[in-house]
């Protein structure tokens, strides 16, 4: 932890959105904040989702796969369960941030 900098826990819910997952990404490492973690949740993506997030090399990047595809909300939900960070963001993977 940074200290006098507080953890944000990005939560990003997906589903089959792995062309914009390298971009969406990049534009959360591109912040000036940089105590922040993503909770990216799968809903059981049929695409190469999976093999994307895996191969990006952050370990701020934690990946959860739910065991049906089971909607955002469950998803974003699920993610608020394991968060570790006092703040809490949301950002669709198919999104980015300026």
């Amino acid at each position: 932890m940074i200290i006098g900098m507080e953890m944000v826990s990005i939560v990003m819910p997906s589903y089959n959105c792995g062309q914009f997952l390298k971009e969406t990404i990049r534009s959360v490492q591109a912040q000036t904040y940089t105590n922040w973690e993503i909770l990216f949740v799968d809903d059981c993506s049929t695409d190469e989702t999976e093999i994307i997030i895996k191969g990006i090399a952050d370990k701020r990047i934690r990946y959860f796969k739910n065991r049906q595809n089971s909607g955002a909300a469950v998803s974003r939900n699920n993610a608020l369960r394991e968060a570790n960070g006092r703040w809490i963001a949301f950002l669709d993977s198919d999104d980015q941030w300026e």
